[in-house]
Parts: C-alpha cells; structure tokens; sequence
C-alpha cells in the first residue's frame, strides 16, 4: 500500500456512515443469530479456534453476512482476501490463488477468499475458482442474498458449510443494557429501523454523549436513553415506559459491577415479550477474582 493509498483509506474510514463505523469487530459485539454463533454454536467455535472450513452465508440484506465475515478477518491468522463478484473477474481469482500459493510456500499461512454477492459470479468464473477451493488452496467464504442452491455452483455449494442468516423483525424492541459505549446500540438500530431501541448508561455524562451522537439521526429513529442503574431499571420502565415489552434484551459485561447479579437477571424476565430473548456477555473473571 503507498502514500495515496493509505490517505484514501484513512478518509473513507473517517468519513464512512454511522453503521459503518459502529460494526461489530468481534463475536461479543455481535447481536443475533444465536443459531449459529451462540455459544457453544459450530460456527462460532471455528471462528475462535481460527479453523474455518469453506463456507457460505446466505440470507437477506443487512442479516450480517458481510459483519460476519470482517470479524473473521479481524480474528483470523490466516491471510484475508475480500472482493466483491460485482466488480471482480477471473483475474481477481488468479491473484488471489498466486498470493495463496505463495504464502502457504514461505510461511505456511492459510488464505481465506471473501467474495461478497458471490451468486453474481457467471459459471465460468465460478468453475475458475472450484480446483482452489477443492485441494485447499483457497478457504471460501462467500456471501449471498440469493438462494446459494440454485445460484451457486453446486460443486462449490457441495464442498462449502451453508449457514442462513435470519432478520431480526425490523419492529422489534431492543434494549441495550450497557450502552456506554454505544456499540450494541447502533448494531441494534441498524436491525430494527422500524422498531426502538433503548439505551440505559449508568451516568448523566455517557447520557448527554450518547444523545449528542444520536443527533445526526432522524428524530424518530434514534434511541431512547435511560440513565439509571439496573438496579432501578424496571422500576424506571414502569415510569416512564409502562407498557413497553421488550423482544430482545442485550448486554456487554452489563453485569459486571453489579453485586446481586442473578435479582437483576430475574427483573429483567418482567420487561420482556413473550418469546423475548436476552443475550449477555460478560468477561470471565481472572484467576483470584469472583464472578
């Protein structure tokens, strides 16, 4: 990468929409498809263990295929290739496979090939690619909004784990329970245009900075920020929300500097819809500490 190259990428990194900015870099700040990366899930055990077999993600537009898979590049040690079938050829696919053949040569490192929109490759570009993908030259991950079993080769499709990703209801109600930092909250406004999401900070100043944020939004689609300990959280539903009913409750180390950790988990069953679903992370302790 030269000079230019680099003040490119640093202006449009600057300059990128919100929901550019604020994508998930990793598994913790992922929200959704338990089904396939919850813990203990296939996929979500390849990713930490960084050994990924060929895949393909299938789903509709803004499920997180394309999120996905920058978190498999920010955590993998493997080289990282991503090109879009929209605007790459067969020649994008023979440069990918010398720079694999190159670095399994000296180094022994891996390479992964993202193609996003992978279904847009004609037969002849994906018949370029299969022998690569076949003796392991190339780990695929390709990314899709179509059907792969129809669109896709299905020699490519046969050597290939599918994983569909499913849309949250775009009127579902989140609520982030540690939105310091704002990152689950813009996720989870991205997913839900025609939904909410409330956002509950633990102080006045994380408050007024989280709405000085959300100014640039429409007023309608910004998040509702709640100032208050979980603690008192119900209690501050009841207020001022009363009868608001929440189809997804998440949180990132939420708990960590709460003392009766399982009263505030058993508040929070009183805030959900039926059905409703909470996602914690939180950080393990380290050795000495308590959970």
């Amino acid at each position: 990468m030269d000079l230019f190259e680099r003040q490119y990428q640093q202006l449009r990194d600057r300059e990128a929409p919100l929901a550019a900015r604020m994508r998930p870099r990793s598994l913790t700040e992922f929200v959704g498809q338990e089904e396939i990366v919850g813990p203990g899930r296939l996929l979500r055990r390849a990713i930490q263990a960084d050994q990924l077999t060929s895949i393909i993600f299938y789903g509709a537009p803004g499920t997180g295929k394309t999120t996905l898979a920058q978190i498999i590049a920010n955590t993998t040690k493997a080289k990282f290739i991503a090109i879009n079938a929209v605007l790459a050829g067969v020649k994008d696919i023979r440069e990918a496979v010398e720079t694999a053949k190159t670095l399994r040569g000296q180094y022994g490192q891996r390479t992964i090939l993202f193609i996003d929109e992978v279904h847009r490759f004609n037969k002849s570009q994906q018949d370029a690619l299969l022998p690569w993908v076949e003796n392991g030259t190339l780990t695929l991950i390709g990314a899709t909004t179509e059907n792969p079993y129809f669109e896709v080769n299905k020699a490519l499709v046969s050597r290939s784990r599918l994983f569909q990703l499913k849309p949250l209801t775009a009127d579902h109600l989140v609520l982030d329970l540690q939105a310091n930092s704002g990152l689950l909250t813009w996720e989870a406004l991205r997913r839900v245009p025609e939904g909410g999401v409330f956002a509950v900070v633990n102080s006045g100043a994380a408050a007024e900075q989280l709405e000085s944020q959300a100014d640039a939004l429409p007023f309608l689609t910004r998040p509702i920020v709640l100032n208050s300990p979980l603690t008192n959280l119900v209690a501050t539903l009841a207020q001022q929300h009363p009868e608001i009913k929440f189809d997804w409750v998440v949180g990132r180390n939420a708990l960590a500097e709460e003392v009766d950790k399982e009263l505030v988990v058993q508040q929070l069953s009183q805030v959900l819809a039926d059905r409703g679903q909470v996602i914690l992370v939180e950080r393990l302790p380290q050795q000495g500490q308590r959970l």
